[in-house]
């Protein structure tokens, strides 16, 4: 099967989940999600991370970003690891994994989905069950509300993910669909941005008052003003 790519139709599904049975699509609505595959439950790097995701739910609402993790477990295993989620967590800050709210996890035993999204690891020996079947890596896809993927990455199942990047990328794509500007290396939301390459000088006057343009003249950038 090809591999997913940006700008595909992100592959609707049908699935169990601690909030009941879902329609990917049907679910996402007029909201942007993010898939996000963990290896298992009860395993150490998994458990950091979705604490982090319930810690910044507010900062994903606040986008109208859904998540929604999935793992090669069962509905019984996803609630009973969230006691833990929210017990170690706690140590760092106010946790309350309420997954049936926007942070919902799928049940992916038989890894359809995993394998529908090419999620599964195919390098760790040891990120394996005890059937020997692989568990997924740490994959992430954001997709936005018409449904089109616009960001992939995988990490290794060693690596946690840094969500302060992921949320990075959403202001970036979410900005640009808004006010025709791309982001420089190291953007943050606050910083100048550039402006995009189809809009003229004469209209990027217009519509960035504030515009610089620089010797290269591929190069302009501007401040942008946006409400938090």
């Amino acid at each position: 099967m090809p591999s997913l790519r940006l700008g595909n139709i992100a592959p609707d599904f049908e699935a169990e989940t601690t909030a009941g049975p879902i329609k990917f699509h049907e679910w996402i609505g007029d909201s942007w999600a993010i898939l996000f595959s963990h290896p298992g439950d009860f395993t150490p790097v998994c458990t950091t991370e979705l604490g982090e995701v319930a810690r910044r739910a507010d900062d994903f609402t606040k986008r109208n970003v859904k998540l929604i993790g999935i793992s090669a477990n069962g509905l019984k295993d996803h609630n009973k690891w969230v006691e833990d989620i929210n017990d170690f967590g706690a140590s760092y800050g106010p946790t309350n994994v309420q997954f049936p709210i926007a942070r919902i996890a799928i049940a992916d035993e038989d890894r359809k989905i995993s394998t529908l999204y090419d999620m599964l690891d195919e390098q760790d020996a040891t990120n394996r069950d005890a059937k020997g079947l692989p568990f997924t890596i740490r994959t992430v896809f954001v997709v936005d509300p018409k449904k089109v993927i616009r960001l992939t990455i995988a990490y290794p199942a060693s690596t946690g993910r840094n969500f302060d990047e992921i949320l990075r990328v959403v202001d970036s794509l979410q900005l640009g669909d808004k006010h025709r500007i791309t982001t420089p290396v190291n953007w943050n939301k606050g910083d100048d941005v550039i402006v995009h390459p189809s809009v003229g000088n004469d209209e990027a006057k217009v519509l960035f008052p504030e515009v610089t343009f620089h010797k290269q003249p591929y190069l302009r950038t501007t401040p942008l003003k946006v409400s938090e």
